[in-house]
């Protein structure tokens, strides 16, 4: 059996790009923190572009899950 679930969530949508933003750019060694200001809005604005193949209107996430094969995808847009 397949089953679809549509979760809204554009608060942690957002949060997690940025999370994973900001924690990519302090492993970068020689940025200061003025560096990692000012390229974290523009790199959470380009990553949220790149996820929204599968990321609705910034909030709105489907997962197919396949009971028969034990899989679960995130359903493309």
């Amino acid at each position: 059996m397949k089953i679809k679930i549509t979760v809204k969530d554009p608060d942690g949508v957002y949060e997690s790009i940025n999370r994973a933003v900001v924690d990519s750019l302090e492993a970068i060694e020689g940025l200061d923190d003025d560096d990692r200001s000012a390229m974290e809005d523009p790199l959470t604005e380009s990553v949220g572009e790149k996820l929204s193949k599968w990321i609705e209107y910034g909030e709105y996430i489907t997962v197919e899950f396949d009971t028969e094969t034990g899989e679960a995808i995130v359903v493309p847009v």
